[in-house]
């Protein structure tokens, strides 16, 4: 099966993506909206950094497993 496009979409990377693309979009992701990064920059109160860092770590353990790549629960 594949994964749910939102994945690629969230790491911003393509469907044909290698698994090495997918770890180094990941990591940039990963830094860009760490909650204590964003805690920082925006609202230290941000409940979204710590949301939206979670879907970024979901969408990497997905998508880096390929035995176990498969339709993906709703990112909302």
């Amino acid at each position: 099966m594949v994964a749910d496009s939102a994945y690629y979409d969230l790491l911003g990377v393509g469907v044909e993506a290698t698994e090495g693309e997918i770890k180094k979009a990941y990591k940039k992701k990963a830094m860009q909206h760490h909650p204590d990064k964003a805690s920082r920059l925006d609202n230290p109160d941000n409940p979204e950094a710590h949301e939206t860092f979670q879907k970024i770590g979901q969408a990497y353990e997905t998508l880096s497993n390929p035995n176990d790549v498969r339709l993906s629960p709703s990112l909302d």
